[in-house]
């Protein structure tokens, strides 16, 4: 990269780093209708082109042309995204996607959707605590407690709204919310909608969590730890002995986000407790998602009847929303039907991501933390490295998100890998090819 272009990267990066402050419009003329007339308001508080997010993007949009970047964001996939994908009618190798399983597109799961939405309609109409329950509701959800060997389960319409509302209604003012620095969005966003005193510890770092622990816990009434059970920027997954050890000591909840870990860990896919051995009733508030292993769309949070049925009558996200329609419902009630049957592809998704694993780092190529679990890095430390890699294996029919300053730091920018259970070693001697030509031409 040229001394030119490293400069403006610094200068853009630097930028990015302030949120921008609209340009303040002249003050209006004194209204005519005297004293009692209302003060003019300026009008950077009255159109969206003047509000902050809306600056900062055009800002990033200018940095990325001026560096002959193309926006890596809001590709279109044409059909199926698996292994591979059809992009600008094109067929590219895909690792941009959470079908980690190969169930979304299955013959099997595609005819349960139809089938539900021809009986049940494609909407249930009414939020479910009113007249929008069921008797698919019922099912999925007492199939997502049988996997975890727990009492209960409640499905949510959104994965987000899951973590925004359960954290939003269970903790309150007094109460305190200790979380992995790396936590997902949705959780951070439920903390700070309940009230109650947020603090996180360094990644992964059970030793980080005691030490908060001990200094903060009797201060507080209630305490939770939010954790991850696969976190999808690093591949990496956290102790959860450790951290079960540390929630009994010091008498608090523990939350573990299987959004990315559900049908990856596990010798049948079943997660952190299954790859663990643990007893499932030692995590007081499983959490997961039906978008990637499970082909549908929403969430779900298993536990205690107590919890659940709480959550069912009183988290905003699930009382006011429209149930889950039973086409969505009804996909993810099939995988958890199939799963069982077929770990064959939990063993061919668990060796496809090993073999991406090794075959990088051989290549000297940086991975990170990760363990080579459905989610691997490679770590480039620049966001338009990151960009100019993205769009030049896109032009070469490899289809992979670059992961770019602030979503990480700077120097942690990365191409971000999914692996399938429909990969092949093809596919990733292809990729590894071809991006190892890429670092050397130093783009």
């Amino acid at each position: 990269m040229t001394a030119k272009r490293s400069e403006l990267k610094r200068q853009l990066l630097e930028k990015a780093r302030q949120r921008p402050t609209a340009r303040a419009a002249a003050p209006s003329a004194p209204s005519a209708q005297g004293a009692g007339a209302a003060r003019s308001v300026p009008e950077r508080f009255t159109r969206f082109d003047a509000h902050p997010g809306y600056q900062q993007l055009m800002m990033m949009r200018q940095g990325a042309e001026q560096l002959g970047l193309e926006v890596p964001f809001f590709k279109v996939h044409e059909g199926l995204a698996g292994a591979t994908s059809v992009m600008d009618g094109r067929t590219c190798i895909n690792f941009a996607s959470y079908n980690y399983l190969g169930y979304s597109g299955d013959p099997r799961v595609v005819q349960a959707a139809s089938e539900a939405a021809a009986h049940y309609g494609t909407s249930v109409s009414a939020s479910r605590v009113v007249s929008g329950e069921r008797p698919i509701h019922g099912e999925l959800e007492r199939a997502i407690a049988s996997a975890y060997a727990v009492e209960d389960a409640v499905a949510f319409v959104s994965g987000h709204a899951t973590n925004v509302s359960t954290l939003g209604y269970l903790l309150g003012p007094k109460d305190l919310i200790l979380h992995d620095e790396y936590i997902h969005n949705s959780s951070l966003v439920g903390a700070q909608l309940s009230g109650a005193k947020r603090m996180s510890f360094s990644h992964n770092d059970p030793d980080a969590l005691e030490a908060l622990l001990v200094q903060h816990r009797h201060q507080f009434e209630r305490v939770l730890v939010v954790i991850e059970g696969l976190y999808s920027m690093d591949g990496d997954i956290p102790d959860l002995p450790r951290f079960i050890a540390l929630k009994q000591r010091h008498q608090a909840w523990l939350m573990v986000d299987e959004a990315h870990s559900f049908g990856v860990m596990g010798k049948t896919g079943l997660g952190l407790r299954e790859h663990f051995a643990i007893d499932p009733t030692d995590v007081d508030i499983w959490m997961g998602t039906m978008s990637k292993t499970l082909s549908g769309c929403g969430g779900y949070i298993a536990g205690s009847t107590a919890l659940v049925e709480t959550l069912r009558y009183f988290a905003p996200g699930f009382l006011y929303s429209v149930g889950m329609p039973a086409q969505v419902a009804a996909p993810s009630l099939k995988v958890l039907e199939l799963m069982p049957q077929e770990p064959e592809r939990v063993a061919k998704l668990q060796a496809i991501s090993r073999y991406f694993l090794e075959q990088a780092q051989a290549r000297g190529m940086d991975t990170g933390h990760s363990i080579g679990s459905a989610v691997v890095p490679v770590i480039v430390g620049s966001s338009p490295l990151a960009a100019h890699l993205s769009n030049a294996l896109l032009a070469r029919d490899i289809n992979v998100q670059p992961i770019l300053y602030p979503a990480v730091p700077e120097k942690s920018a990365r191409l971000r890998f999914f692996l399938s259970c429909e990969h092949t070693q093809a596919h990733i001697d292809e990729t590894l090819e071809v991006l190892e030509k890429l670092l050397a031409e130093g783009m």
